[in-house]
């Protein structure tokens, strides 16, 4: 296996992760019935997960 093939994997791994981790963090805000805190368009908006 070549580095660049490493470095791949390596990418591929951290973004399922993140993504389990995004899945998880709004599950929890929906069993909470918390407001998600994201920025978009350079401000700060609170929703509701759902």
């Amino acid at each position: 296996m070549t580095t660049t093939e490493k470095h791949i994997e390596e990418k591929d791994k951290i973004l399922k992760g993140l993504k389990k981790v995004y899945e998880k963090l709004l599950e929890f805000k929906k069993l909470k019935n918390s407001e998600l805190v994201i920025l978009r368009d350079n401000k700060i908006v609170k929703i509701k997960p759902e």
